[in-house]
């Protein structure tokens, strides 16, 4: 018998010190997270706040807008709400339960006189964590609390990064269709022009129809961008939580984005990247879920007693033996659901190793997103200063041409392909200024930037001293 009750005694404290564990960070590959991007331990662009990030005045009011009525925002925020009340109700299980239960009967027997009596009892029961389960619960609604304002701060740097994106796709389309307007005011002149030069047997009807055609194509493309920036206002509209409107905008040429594009090193983004550090609060709940599987196997204590008296009715409380004070204590443990519960450590165990898997891929997207914006930055630069030569050439060939058929070595078919040219020219040469501040955009959003990463330190209940 005594062997029975050590070996019992040694399987509880073994299994109880694999109950209280703490969650701690797996190991987690992160050299070469960037590829082949230089990192260095110094401070990111992701360290800036968006106001001080984006400085366009109008950008800024929309990005206001949207993060007090996006739809998103405010639900991330009741998320929030729901796991402030969960975490709470996880702490209070710490505490004893207490019930006052008062009773009255009456007592009538047949042909005799009736009597009354009554009691008050007050009783408590607390439940002794030996098993781990109230303590395991407690950390497991705390990490779900954390992450809950993670999911906040995730949605809120994907919003500032939308808006951001949308805004300047707005300027873009705008200075796209400010070319395109006077290019078609330029090609209606060369209509004229070719006309009269019919008239003056200089050219043919056919090179007057090719330049018709030519102008009427570039009068359609102005609906085509005219509509293109109606889509993108009514997305943004969206994105505002308001409805389809013209938005106060400034313009692409001056806009002041910033252009350090230093990443720091990639461990940073496990304390930086907010869908990082929610994959790891998950980890965490999976982690402490197991523990509570394991701590089935651990017969559960639970004190209890209550205190109160019991008399007739009328009568004042005299006598000791009306008095009720009671004291109990309750050792219980499943017999026939151990298979049950083996069945259910190895599902937690499982689920863990899912949300483990789940949180290394999640640091592997996050490296890749940051490898891909910065290249984007890196390629729309140097397709700028290629641009900016080739746009100098272009307008250097309309200028020659049209030089060259004022002394008859040249048609004027060849001005037009060269304005044509120059016109595509523009076009592209605006795309890249866009794929540039996009770049930028999309490296900040992947380096965790846009939100405030004290946050949720700062604003987290005190942690419950029992540990």
């Amino acid at each position: 018998m005594k062997k029975v009750l050590y070996a019992l005694i040694v399987t509880l404290v073994a299994t109880s010190c694999t109950v209280y564990q703490k969650y701690s960070r797996p190991e987690v590959a992160v050299d070469n997270l960037f590829g082949a991007v230089e990192t260095k331990d110094t401070v990111t662009i992701a360290d800036i706040s968006w106001r001080e990030f984006f400085t366009d005045p109008h950008l800024q009011k929309l990005i206001e807008q949207g993060l007090q009525s996006n739809p998103d925002m405010q639900i991330a925020a009741q998320r929030v709400v729901e796991a402030t009340a969960s975490l709470r109700t996880a702490k209070l299980a710490f505490y004893p339960s207490v019930a006052f239960n008062p009773s009255y009967s009456l007592n009538a027997p047949f042909n005799s006189s009736s009597s009354n009596s009554y009691s008050l009892p007050i009783s408590a029961s607390w439940e002794v964590d030996i098993t781990g389960r109230t303590l395991n619960s407690k950390r497991s609604a705390q990490a779900a609390y954390e992450q809950s304002h993670l999911y906040r701060q995730s949605v809120q740097t994907a919003l500032i990064s939308s808006i951001a994106n949308t805004y300047y796709t707005l300027l873009m389309l705008d200075a796209q269709l400010e070319i395109s307007r006077s290019t078609a005011a330029s090609w209606k002149e060369n209509v004229r022009i070719m006309k009269a030069m019919k008239l003056a047997g200089m050219t043919n009807e056919a090179s007057v129809s090719q330049t018709e055609a030519n102008s009427w194509e570039i009068d359609a493309s102005l609906y085509d961008l005219q509509y293109d920036i109606l889509q993108v206002e009514n997305a943004l509209a969206l994105l505002l939580g308001t409805t389809p409107q013209k938005f106060e905008r400034g313009t692409i040429h001056n806009q002041n984005i910033n252009s350090n594009l230093s990443v720091g090193i990639p461990a940073q983004l496990l304390t930086r990247r907010p869908d990082v550090r929610s994959a790891e609060r998950s980890l965490q709940q999976a982690f402490y879920a197991t523990n509570i599987a394991e701590g089935s196997f651990i017969p559960s204590l639970t004190l209890g007693g209550s205190l109160g008296w019991q008399d007739q009715l009328g009568k004042a409380v005299t006598s000791p033996a009306s008095w009720l004070v009671t004291f109990t204590a309750r050792l219980a443990t499943d017999i026939f659901n151990a298979g049950a519960k083996r069945a259910n450590l190895k599902i937690a165990k499982a689920k863990q190793e899912q949300a483990l898997i789940s949180f290394r891929h999640t640091l592997l997207i996050a490296g890749n997103e940051v490898n891909d914006a910065l290249a984007k930055c890196q390629t729309a630069r140097s397709k700028k200063d290629i641009r900016k030569h080739q746009i100098t050439a272009l307008e250097s060939a309309v200028n020659s041409t049209r030089q060259l058929m004022s002394h008859s070595e040249s048609t004027y078919l060849e001005v037009l392909t060269a304005q044509q040219k120059l016109l595509s020219a523009q076009l592209s040469q605006i795309a890249d200024s866009f794929e540039e501040i996009q770049g930028v955009i999309n490296l900040y959003h992947a380096l965790g930037g846009g939100v405030d990463h004290t946050e949720d330190i700062s604003t987290l209940p005190k942690r419950n001293k029992r540990k």
